[in-house]
């Protein structure tokens, strides 16, 4: 179990991959609805999938095929789900406009934050007291859990969905992507409030369009030295992340301006692809990128050579999410 690859989509199935043969040596029936997204819990006990309207909570080490939790409770598809680094919660956004923290043992909502517009995805800030989640009406909001509200809303682009947010794992970063292909980057900075706590800013650093359509998944890399970007115009792509590059404080309302050429240029593009690539994600070394696409195919990539190392053939319908969990057993 040292190394934990899933994919899922429209099929209504749920697959369980050995990485490096691309052998399908599990499936889950996911009858419900399709499977929006995929997130291994940071032990790799649990497997959470999004589908409409639930989260359901797979034993990763058994073969039951019922699931050993149904967090219930939105009512839209689910769109994003992601865990607290000890698994004792997680968060979801919804098409209904809300963003929930359950607890993992039990399915208890314990906080409830509303968008008013569809949220697209979700993030947990690696300090685990924040929230990021983005929405259709094109905003980017922070949400405190200690202070139980919103802290912060950006909106790169008024009226424009955005689609996808990711944070650096060491909390340096915010990327953001939306639906005009555009990414928008802020450095995050913690800073002593006055009341010896600790604030939030964010620096706006470079934004630059990525892709000609609409961007389904931003990623940045467990090293933070790449940022992979997915899209409808059949493409990812990964970027280098310089963190030397210059602060763009010029920006209206916290928000860059314009791309410094040196901030985040194009490592390359994985082209391989024949329909929209839906998610991604990074192995631990930050050497390999897995893609899931609606050609019914996931992808192995070797981001050194471009090459692609295993193709995952086994759905029928368009493969829209992937979760991987490679990182060593503590």
């Amino acid at each position: 179990m040292s190394v934990i690859l899933c994919t899922a989509g429209y099929d209504h199935t749920i697959r369980f991959w050995e990485a490096l043969s691309g052998i399908c040596h599990r499936m889950i029936q996911h009858l419900a609805s399709q499977v929006n997204r995929l997130c291994i819990s940071p032990d790799k006990k649990y497997l959470a999938a999004a589908g409409n309207h639930s989260v359901k909570l797979f034993d990763i080490r058994s073969t039951n095929p019922t699931p050993v939790m149904v967090f219930t409770g939105h009512t839209g598809n689910v769109t994003g789900v992601t865990f607290h680094c000890e698994t004792k919660w997680l968060v979801t956004s919804s098409e209904d406009g809300w963003v929930k923290v359950w607890q993992t043992k039990d399915g208890v909502v314990q906080r409830s934050y509303d968008h008013g517009l569809p949220v697209n995805d979700v993030v947990i800030h690696p300090n685990q007291g924040e929230v990021i989640a983005c929405d259709r009406g094109g905003n980017v909001r922070i949400w405190d859990l200690g202070e139980n509200k919103c802290t912060h809303q950006l909106i790169p682009e008024e009226d424009v969905s955005v689609s996808s947010v990711t944070v650096a794992s060491d909390g340096s970063l915010l990327c953001a992507g939306n639906n005009s292909g555009n990414v928008y980057v802020w450095r995050i900075h913690q800073k002593l409030d006055p009341d010896g706590g600790e604030k939030t800013d964010l620096i706006p650093i470079t934004q630059f369009q990525a892709h000609t359509s609409y961007i389904t998944r931003v990623l940045l890399s467990p090293d933070v030295r790449h940022l992979a970007t997915c899209s409808a115009d059949h493409n990812a792509r990964i970027w280098s992340v310089d963190p030397s590059a210059p602060h763009n404080i010029k920006g209206n309302e916290g928000l860059p301006t314009e791309r410094d050429a040196n901030a985040f240029p194009l490592e390359t593009s994985l082209e391989a692809h024949q329909r929209w690539v839906w998610d991604c994600a990074f192995s631990a070394d930050s050497a390999y990128l897995v893609t899931a696409c609606s050609d019914h195919y996931a992808r192995l990539w070797e981001l050194s050579t471009q090459s692609i190392i295993r193709q995952y053939n086994g759905h029928h319908r368009g493969a829209a999410c992937v979760a991987l969990n490679d990182y060593s057993e503590r």
